[in-house]
């Protein structure tokens, strides 16, 4: 019986509503605006900034200052200690585990039943829907989904909040009738070993007919590398000749592409890029032929942008969805149903499209380098990863990169460590060919390399295999939804790094 035929009826009435993205945009996000602030003037928060005073989107943007993790972190702190209405009505029992801020070592974000229903879990339903009304010929629900998540970390937990991974607490939280249909069982999910979970999962996994995969690139690679190592096999699609369909987020899908085109033979398996944070659901690949995502409208999340050359300023200017331009990069600020309120994430979009409202992630607020004025960032290091790999026939696995500053001869240069799944023949050949992207991507970095007076060409460091994974070891961040920061204005990490390179 072909399930999926069946099942993909109950998803026509939603395709609908997603049609609506490219024409009533601005009404739905005034809709989600209004919401919010009905739900929020019964906070602690929202009594504070006079929500139940707020008619307007303008009135909303006087209310308060743009908001950082620093900002609420007492609130959030006091939500952890079971106090009620604070940022959101009620309890809120749920906080995902986030990489760390200048003063902790992690952050603690919110997850109420309010933003696991209307975001996160209407997200992954939206998700399919799209792939579905893309591939007719799908047979998505006939076999297992493998979903690779993270786990709890019960040393953070007080008496009255849980804390995990997004990831573990999705699969903590869905309905139970989806775990009939995916892989591995929740035990082994959550387990918090990664490397323990890798070989379980891949026992787990062989003998099913998995369909579909979703998960972080770099940590789905390694899982599906131990399915070939206990199957025996020198291809997925040996192991697995149904699977159709990655649904893939975490990080950029750019330096893994060839890689799972090398382990996946089949010419039917499509890739799907998603934007799910623990912050919330944010972004779909609708379109296959198009590398850009769909904003989405009518979840639980309002948002606005501060154009990037405004960042840092006292009084930043910031603009709602109805305001942005294309071809210009935005830090992204949220207000959600899990109690963020103005929220700086941390991420950079740049529009690419505003019928519908279409967009790539650029980067990271954090993640860039700008030590001589050459303003590089994650998208632009991406890019010429993907040139340079075509121009050498090479892969590459992780890399990170950050400035050497100037020397007693005013010389300066960026220093990339890189993992190489398949080295290139000659690294220096490989260097010179990232080097010249970056020129052709970035303006700005071509100007500071002109003829090297003020930036020598970068330098490349050929990693040991592993080394990358030591790192995360080393900071208790291997597996899950943790990653390893691709650009950085400061040596911290890159010296790290190459002390564990040896």
């Amino acid at each position: 019986m072909n399930r999926t035929r069946l099942i993909r009826n109950l998803f026509v009435p939603r395709l609908h509503g997603l049609d609506r993205y490219a024409t009533d945009a601005e009404y739905l996000q005034r809709k989600v605006l209004v919401h919010l602030l009905k739900k929020g003037k019964h906070t602690q928060w929202g009594a504070k900034h006079g929500y139940d005073k707020i008619l307007s989107y303008e009135q909303f943007a006087r209310s308060s200052a743009v908001a950082t993790y620093e900002d609420l972190k007492t609130y959030i702190d006091r939500m952890r200690h079971g106090e009620r209405n604070v940022l959101w009505p009620g309890q809120v029992r749920w906080y995902a585990k986030s990489s760390g801020t200048t003063n902790d070592k992690s952050k603690f974000i919110p997850v109420t039943s309010d933003g696991l229903r209307d975001t996160h879990y209407r997200g992954g339903k939206d998700v399919v829907a799209w792939y579905l009304r893309n591939n007719p010929n799908s047979r998505l629900f006939d076999g297992r989904a493998l979903i690779l998540g993270g786990s709890h970390a019960p040393n953070y937990n007080l008496p009255h909040s849980l804390v995990g991974d997004l990831s573990a607490i999705l699969i903590e939280n869905i309905n139970p009738l989806v775990n009939l249909i995916r892989v591995p069982n929740k035990k082994t999910a959550l387990l918090s070993d990664f490397e323990e979970k890798r070989e379980r999962i891949a026992r787990e996994a062989i003998n099913k007919d998995v369909t579909n995969l979703s998960g972080v690139p770099s940590w789905m690679l390694s899982v599906l590398n131990a399915v070939l190592d206990v199957s025996g096999k020198a291809n997925i699609s040996d192991v697995w000749p149904h699977l159709e369909v990655f649904f893939h987020g975490g990080v950029a899908f750019t330096p893994y592409r060839e890689q799972f085109r090398r382990i996946i033979a089949s010419p039917l398996m499509h890739y799907m890029e998603t934007y799910n944070a623990s912050e919330g659901f944010f972004g779909v690949q609708d379109d296959p032929s198009d590398p850009a995502m769909s904003l989405m409208l009518d979840y639980g999340v309002f948002y606005e942008f501060i154009p990037m050359e405004e960042l840092g300023k006292p009084s930043p200017a910031v603009v709602p969805l109805w305001g942005v331009e294309t071809g210009r990069n935005y830090a992204m600020v949220i207000s959600t149903t899990s109690g963020l309120w103005r929220y700086l994430i941390g991420d950079t979009v740049r529009f690419t499209s505003l019928h519908p409202y279409k967009f790539i992630i650029t980067g990271r607020t954090k993640s860039f380098i700008n030590a001589f004025g050459e303003e590089l960032i994650v998208d632009n290091a991406e890019r010429g990863i993907e040139v340079a790999c075509k121009a050498t026939d090479a892969e590459v696995r992780e890399y990170t990169a950050a400035p050497v500053f100037m020397d007693e001869h005013g010389r300066c240069r960026h220093q990339w460590l890189i993992e190489f799944s398949r080295p290139p023949a000659d690294t220096e050949a490989f260097a010179a060919r990232l080097d010249l992207a970056l020129q052709t991507l970035n303006s700005d970095y071509e100007a500071k390399r002109y003829k090297d007076i003020t930036l020598q060409r970068l330098q490349v460091i050929p990693a040991r295999p592993g080394v990358f994974d030591d790192w995360l070891r080393q900071q208790g961040k291997l597996g899950g939804q943790h990653k390893i920061p691709r650009l950085s204005n400061e040596r911290k990490v890159i010296e790290e790094l190459l002390r564990l390179n040896g």
